[in-house]
């Protein structure tokens, strides 16, 4: 039977350890065995007094002693009595008391505005008018076998259109007359007739 100590290195460093442990424990043992020192704070009231001694000797004190961390286990019977004396000072508003919230004011709905004698209601506002067609017509070329053509004008440009083609990239010359012709602004479906005038 094998007893684990044949792995002669790992046997001492187990009980070089052991060793150290109890060293330890040694010098550990007086502060644990040391009692508990009591806290210096103000004279526990005795028990055996009545109860409405203890309460005006709780008055006579004051404020409550500052409260210390401590690991002691007793009872402090000074420091209960000082709880026992402190009085709730709140808002004024009892949280033990349900209360309903005020009701929100109703929305009022908007008055219609008042209409005098001298004003009268008006509907929803007119669309603007739509732009003038800024071209100019000033002539009319035609060859034997053609179809007439209208000569327009726009600033400095002149263009040379018969019915239904589409000037500016955006005005359809619709009909030719003798005195006039009709354009149609496709972009803002408007009709307008130019009347002819002379080039100046």
């Amino acid at each position: 039977m094998k007893l684990g100590i044949e792995n002669k290195p790992k046997t001492w460093v187990a009980a070089g350890l052991a060793v150290v442990a109890i060293l330890l424990g040694a010098m550990n043992l007086p502060k644990l065995a040391a009692p508990a020192q009591p806290l210096a704070s103000a004279p526990a009231t005795p028990t055996s007094a009545p109860q409405s001694q203890r309460k005006r000797a709780g008055r006579k004190a004051g404020t409550a002693p500052v409260l210390t961390p401590t690991l002691d286990p007793r009872l402090r019977l000074d420091l209960l009595k000082a709880s026992e004396n402190t009085e709730y000072q709140g808002s004024g508003r009892n949280i033990f008391r349900a209360e309903a919230e005020p009701p929100a004011p109703i929305p009022q709905p908007a008055k219609p505005p008042m209409v005098t004698d001298n004003q009268t209601p008006t509907g929803p506002p007119q669309p603007p008018p739509p732009p003038p067609i800024p071209l100019k017509f000033f002539g009319i070329a035609s060859k034997a076998g053609e179809p007439k053509r209208a000569l327009l004008a726009d600033g400095e440009d002149v263009f040379v259109a018969k019915e239904g083609d589409i000037v500016d990239r955006h005005y359809k010359v619709n009909k030719i007359g003798v005195n006039s012709v009709e354009i149609i602004d496709v972009l803002n479906n408007n009709t307008q007739t130019i009347p002819l005038t002379a080039q100046g």
